[in-house]
Formats: C-alpha cells, structure tokens, sequence
C-alpha cells in the first residue's frame, strides 16, 4: 500500500481526481482527463513537482499494462504531495442501460460561483451525500438546480435533453463540470446549449445522463415525468461505443 502524505488535499479537500474507463486494457479519453487534471490543479494553485511525470500519458499506460481490465476502472487522486493510483470494476452493465435511470431533483444547491464547482475535487461530499440520499428514496441520480433555479447537473453525470431530435444541454456557466462525455457529445453532434427549468422538462420527449464510467445512458423519468422515447439516446449511444470499439 501507497504511503499517503496529510498535505492539504486531506486536510482541507484540495486535491483533484479524474475517473478514466478503460475497456479492454485501453483507458479511454485519457488525453481529455489529463488536460482536465491539469487545468484543476492549475485552479487549486496545486504544485505536484518532481511527481508530475506521475500525471502523464506514458506512466498511466504503463501502469495500465500488463493488467487484466476488460471493463474497469482507473481512478488518478493528486494533491501536493501525493499522487495515487487505484483500479476498479465499472458497475454498468447492459441491464442498466435497458432499464434506463430513474431521476429526481434533490434540494442541495449547486453553486455556480464556486471555481470548485467546475472541476472534481476532494470537495465532493454534496455529489456523494446525494447519490446516496437519492438511492434511498428509489432513484438512480439526484439532479442539482443551481442558486437561480436552473438545472445544472447530477451528481457524477451531465445532462442532455431531446426534443423534436434536437439535444440540448445546459451551459456549463450555469455550474457543472465539463465532462470528457459531455465534450465528445458536443464534439460529434448538433447540440443547443441553453438554460433548463424544470418546469421545461415536461416539454421534452427524452433525456440521457453522460459521463465517463457510463458512457450514455437513456433517462426513463425524471421528477413525475416520464419520458415515453428512447430513439435518439440509442442511436448515439450505438454510435459512440462503435467510435470506442466497444460491444457493451
């Protein structure tokens, strides 16, 4: 086991972290994760030093090789003095994705003039706190509405919305995190950006959640509205495990 350092990522919570799906012994989007590490460490004003070569491609594809991750999970933690390395499994399964998620909006506020907000740090406490809370009371993902009643984001997910086969998708400035998912998706499609109530969502015809670990996953209701289509999720979601090479 690692030797890990009380710096002030686990003294205060400044430190960042980045959650990469490698399928088949290849980590995906991993030169997106890293620019993103890069400019959240650059935020928290975080000097890792002689450790940086810790943080790059090369020593995370040689920590990588060798390996057996057919569907998993590498997770990078940096803070000054640390930088730590750990594996997983990734918990989607094909049943998910046929089920779709079930999601509700929970009262915790997302601040959107936090420069936390926008990045994932130690501080993660409010995500995890609500996944759980929302687990409880029978949904797969809380929803966060920021302090102008916008919907921001879930938990550990971005959001999209279709209407008439058009995506939209809330601005990040209304207070989320970019996410690689989120990238690739503007990336690849027409997406609208622009401000979401929840009072709009009725008005859709579907909804799907993205982030690395899941990929994209169709949204069968959010709140008490159900959403009666999943054509446009399927066909991205096809789409972009045939741009991973990827048979889930």
């Amino acid at each position: 086991m690692e030797k890990i350092y009380l710096d002030e990522g686990y003294t205060f919570g400044l430190g960042v972290f980045e959650t990469i799906a490698v399928e088949n012994n290849k980590p995906l989007f991993l030169k997106e994760h890293l620019e993103r590490m890069e400019n959240a460490l650059i935020c928290l004003d975080i000097e890792v030093g002689e450790m940086k070569w810790k943080i790059e491609e090369e020593a995370i594809l040689k920590f990588v090789k060798g390996k057996k991750l057919p569907h998993n999970v590498v997770k990078i933690m940096v803070s000054s003095q640390n930088v730590i390395y750990a594996t997983s499994q990734n918990l989607y399964t094909s049943d998910c994705y046929e089920k779709g998620f079930s999601v509700d909006y929970t009262n915790v506020l997302r601040n959107e003039t936090s420069e936390l907000t926008y990045y994932k740090t130690f501080n993660y406490g409010d995500n995890i706190k609500e996944k759980r809370r929302a687990k409880k009371k029978g949904f797969d993902e809380p929803i966060f509405i920021n302090t102008k009643g916008q919907i921001t984001e879930g938990s550990t997910t971005n959001l999209f919305f279709v209407r008439n086969k058009k995506i939209m998708t809330p601005p990040v400035s209304c207070g989320m995190l970019n996410g690689v998912l989120r990238q690739y998706i503007i990336k690849t499609h027409p997406v609208e950006e622009r401000i979401i109530y929840p009072d709009d969502v009725s008005g859709f015809d579907e909804m799907f959640l993205t982030n690395s670990l899941m990929g994209i996953m169709p949204v069968r209701s959010c709140g008490k509205h159900s959403f009666l289509s999943t054509e446009v999720t399927k066909q991205m979601r096809n789409q972009y495990l045939n741009d991973i090479n990827c048979t889930m």
